[in-house]
């Protein structure tokens, strides 16, 4: 049964990626600021709570007796997220799709490579060593 769910989330999550931009045909007329803000509400703040209060029992409570440092990171991370939500949306309107994802993308698989042992205090560890070097080399 976990398989089919598996398999099932999947192509929910699939569905949703592949048709986001489906609403935004719609308002053409508006300017890019107003339908990303839209966009971003429903999507960062109603959608959210509504599937978390659906999905998860005694989300409220579980929210409240969590560590405060825990949540403060949380949303910094998730301001992050939304940061890089934003400049993907900028660039897709100034580059193109096919600049634009080109660049976004070389960006996330340079900051994924080396914002985390930068971070984890292990940068050294990568380029001293064999596959660390294989990794930086691309």
């Amino acid at each position: 049964m976990a398989v089919f769910w598996g398999v099932m989330l999947h192509a929910l999550g699939g569905f949703a990626s592949g048709s986001f931009y489906l609403p935004y045909k719609q308002v053409k007329s508006w300017s890019w600021e107003s339908y990303w803000l839209v966009g971003g509400i429903f999507s960062w703040v109603i959608a959210p709570w509504v599937l978390g209060l659906l999905t998860v029992p005694h989300l409220t409570q579980i929210l409240r007796e969590t560590p405060m440092d825990t949540l403060l990171w949380t949303y910094f991370w998730g301001v992050l997220w939304g940061f890089g939500g934003l400049t993907f949306g900028l660039s897709m309107r100034y580059l193109g799709l096919s600049l634009g994802m080109a660049v976004v993308l070389g960006l996330c698989a340079v900051f994924g490579t080396l914002v985390p042992p930068i971070w984890l205090g292990q940068f050294g560890t990568l380029v001293s060593t064999t596959s660390g070097q294989f990794i930086m080399a691309g």
